[in-house]
């Protein structure tokens, strides 16, 4: 007759897999909840040179991060461009991102841009000219402007946030839309508030 209780011994069992919460209660890592995520629109000020642009999105292809768009252009210093980023990430993600921005040599600001930041595109959309009326009235609904006209398309080009220019476009879609290609976001902080994150250390050129 055997003693104590049946089952495997202590070193033959299996060991338990996740973290613990407050309570001490552990986690199953399949069913853990992954962290919210949000829209984040980061304000990027580099030096004006030849290769910064591939040298920042090389870090995000290097380090997965999930962009939305990513736009470049001059400033008002000729020396200086400014590279808008539109990410869906995490809080610790977002944090993530801006850090390993600053590493970069031609960096000279990171800021992430509030909620109420002034954001703008630019659509360009290819409609069939069917109905060219109905097409210009919605173009007027939007505000959007002709920039090319023929027998088979119209193209319309419409600027604003990217709610409106989605909006835009589903609408021209009743009409059957051939093709839309959009800029990505250009934002500025609103009224005095700088754009430029004045605190981060300025990157020099040696």
């Amino acid at each position: 007759m055997s003693s104590g209780l049946s089952g495997p011994a202590p070193d033959e069992r299996q060991t338990p897999e996740g973290r613990r919460n407050a309570q001490g209660i552990r986690i199953d890592p399949e069913v853990e909840a992954e962290p919210a995520t949000r829209r984040a629109v980061i304000s990027v000020l580099v030096e004006h040179e030849p290769g910064v642009l591939s040298k920042v999105s090389g870090l995000f292809s290097r380090r997965q991060f999930n962009i939305e768009s990513l736009t470049v252009g001059p400033t008002e210093d000729d020396s200086r461009a400014r590279i808008t980023v539109v990410t869906e990430e995490s809080d610790p993600g977002i944090d993530q991102l801006e850090k390993q921005l600053r590493k970069q040599i031609p960096v000279i600001s990171v800021k992430e841009l509030p909620e109420n930041a002034i954001n703008r595109e630019l659509a360009l959309v290819k409609v069939e000219a069917e109905h060219p009326d109905q097409v210009s009235a919605v173009a007027e609904m939007y505000d959007a402007k002709t920039v090319d006209a023929c027998p088979e398309t119209v193209t319309v080009e419409i600027t604003g946030s990217r709610q409106k220019i989605a909006a835009a476009v589903e609408t021209f879609e009743r009409f059957g839309v051939r093709e839309v290609t959009r800029t990505g976001t250009a934002a500025l902080a609103r009224g005095t508030e700088s754009t430029t994150d004045d605190t981060t250390p300025q990157s020099t050129n040696q």
